[in-house]
């Protein structure tokens, strides 16, 4: 733009624009990647106009409804016309239509158990599902919690539940008509019983062949499903985690008629406004158990792993539209004579949310892909999917909040007005610290079970290994620094779960173990994409994760930091570069 358009420039022209008609596939060139890295031929042919469709529908439609839905949040009706206690949830339709898209047209909730997805003649795997979470995410956030319990929950009456049960309600749990379907919620917290779930109090009581549960559940997201899992301690039962069952509670009998328990209230939260989160109290509800009597803690756990890599996988879509959005600013917004993409701080300010918004891609996309060979017994994978869930779980939901804050502050005034998306992705971001487990409870995860108990640093540290063994063309010195951070991060994390006394360190364990598993994931990526003849970018942001995230660094070191300037010049640019250009850059 020259001087003269410049001085043209009035009032609105000079705003930049939002997302508004993205397509969050195409611009997402990290994403497209993986996909062609990870999914074969024949599969990718079926789902990648899925994803486009999806990924136009996230920056159009779907993002139009999930700002209408968040401006008119659900509203709790106790009683009905006759005054009967029949709570029911009202909802914008702007939410029942994007319901229609999650459950129906993109059937996220079951693709990964039904065969005949998208014409699909086999269920989907793992990654695929991730990959169009990521995608939906990026839009409206509050409805995949929704969608996320009704998936673990048909994993786990499939794998637990007795015959009669699931011959009785999963087919409706994998309908694809909104009319029909059974959505599930688990309720699991109480007012006393959090993180800590040895201190649940609500009682079941058995008669004839079901249960009766009595008490309140005090966080109760998507209210208002038809089917409930939760946990309760059965009449007798000793105290603790141990004396926990686990309960399927209808919302309606098959007469139609409601179960006896309550929606009391519904949260005024900070955010998720869109899904409806509530309290409830249970009045000798009718219960139907799952498993063993005793063994509830041990099947929920099952359903939370699932949430926790659900989480990282939104928390990693919410970045990535903050990335967007950010980079609709720098590219637009003009000041002092030019684009403020042009400015060297506003360009670090851009890599400090595009880093940790890549990490988080390549962490979802190797532990989708990993999973795969979990669900077919693959002891390994197994392991693998134990250590890289909370890994991702705790770090990509702790890098959101600076990540959203940092794109409020590139959009600058605008950014702290609900007319734009920035106050939503803010205060969305933060139930990411909260749900399905704090930080401090997903550090302790894996330094109190995961290391301790299956030895999964080990296999850990072993399959990065063999990642770099299969990284030709590595210059030999950037090769020794990652392995180096193998053996570090792996060390140093062994030594905090041996040793009660380093449990504060939890945290910087969990955290070495992510960023030495991104960065040697980056550098295979850029690596294998490169040699293939196609943009290697994704191995200079390998060596950010080193030199920011691994390596110690002076900050009052004087001289230019040439790597950085030019990294950054290449990765703010959408021109694929060749390897042997981002070679030239790497070893500056």
């Amino acid at each position: 733009m020259s001087s003269t358009t410049t001085r043209e420039l009035q009032g609105a022209d000079w705003v930049a624009p939002d997302c508004a008609g993205m397509n969050f596939y195409d611009c997402d060139p990290g994403l497209q990647y993986g996909v062609s890295l990870y999914l074969p031929e024949d599969l990718r042919a079926v789902v990648e106009p899925k994803m486009r469709e999806l990924g136009r529908l996230g920056g159009a439609r779907l993002d139009q409804l999930a700002r209408t839905a968040d401006r008119h949040p659900p509203i709790l009706h106790p009683r009905d016309a006759a005054g009967r206690d029949l709570e029911w949830i009202e909802y914008h339709p702007a939410y029942d239509e994007m319901e229609r898209m999650a459950y129906g047209t993109f059937s996220l909730h079951r693709m990964s158990h039904v065969a005949g997805v998208f014409g699909w003649p086999d269920p989907m795997p793992p990654l695929v599902k991730y990959i169009f979470q990521y995608l939906f995410v990026q839009g409206e956030f509050g409805l995949m919690c929704p969608v996320s319990m009704t998936d673990t929950g048909i994993t786990l009456l499939r794998n637990t539940s007795s015959r009669d049960i699931a011959d009785k309600y999963l087919p409706r749990m994998l309908s694809d008509n909104t009319e029909e379907l059974f959505r599930c919620a688990q309720f699991l917290t109480e007012q006393g019983a959090g993180s800590d779930v040895g201190n649940i109090e609500v009682l079941a009581k058995r008669d004839g062949n079901h249960w009766r549960i009595y008490g309140d559940k005090w966080f109760c997201s998507s209210a208002d499903a038809e089917i409930i899992l939760l946990l309760a301690r059965t009449e007798g039962a000793q105290s603790g985690s141990r004396g926990l069952s686990l309960f399927l509670v209808p919302r309606n009998f098959d007469d139609g008629s409601r179960n006896t328990y309550r929606i009391v209230r519904l949260k005024d939260k900070l955010g998720t406004s869109s899904m409806a989160s509530g309290e409830v109290t249970l009045e000798g509800a009718v219960g139907y158990l799952i498993g063993e009597e005793g063994s509830g803690l041990r099947q929920i756990m099952k359903t939370v792993s699932l949430s926790r890599l659900s989480h990282g996988v939104r928390a990693a879509a919410m970045m990535r539209r903050c990335l967007n959005e950010s980079l609709q600013v720098a590219r637009h917004r003009r000041a002092f004579g030019s684009r403020i993409i042009e400015f060297p701080l506003l360009r670090r300010q851009l890599m400090k949310i595009m880093l940790p918004t890549e990490q988080a891609l390549s962490m979802l996309l190797f532990t989708g892909h990993v999973m795969a060979a979990a669900n077919d017994g693959d002891a390994e994978a197994e392991k693998l999917v134990r250590i890289l869930t909370p890994l991702l779980k705790l770090r990509a939901c702790r890098d959101n909040v600076p990540v959203a804050t940092g794109a409020m502050e590139i959009r600058g005034g605008n950014g702290y007005i609900e007319d734009w998306v920035n106050p939503r992705l803010i205060r969305d971001a933060q139930v990411g610290l909260l749900w399905e487990g704090t930080s401090n409870i997903n550090a302790l995860d894996v330094v109190t079970r995961a290391i301790p108990k299956v030895r999964a640093h080990e296999t850990l540290a072993t399959t990065l290994r063999a990642k770099l063994d299969e990284t030709d063309g590595l210059p030999g010195q950037f090769r020794g620094q990652l392995s180096s951070q193998i053996d570090r991060a792996t060390s140093f994390a062994e030594g905090v779960s041996s040793s009660p006394q380093q449990e504060d360190k939890a945290r910087l364990a969990v955290t070495a173990l992510y960023n030495a598993t991104s960065a040697v994931l980056l550098a295979w990526e850029g690596v294998t994409a490169g040699r293939k003849g196609g943009d290697a970018r994704r191995l200079l942001l390998a060596r950010m994760v080193l030199d920011h995230r691994l390596l110690p660094q002076d900050p009052m070191a004087p001289g230019e930091n040439r790597f950085d300037e030019a990294a950054a010049r290449i990765l703010l640019d959408d021109a694929p570069v060749t390897l042997t250009e981002v070679l030239e850059v790497l070893m500056l």
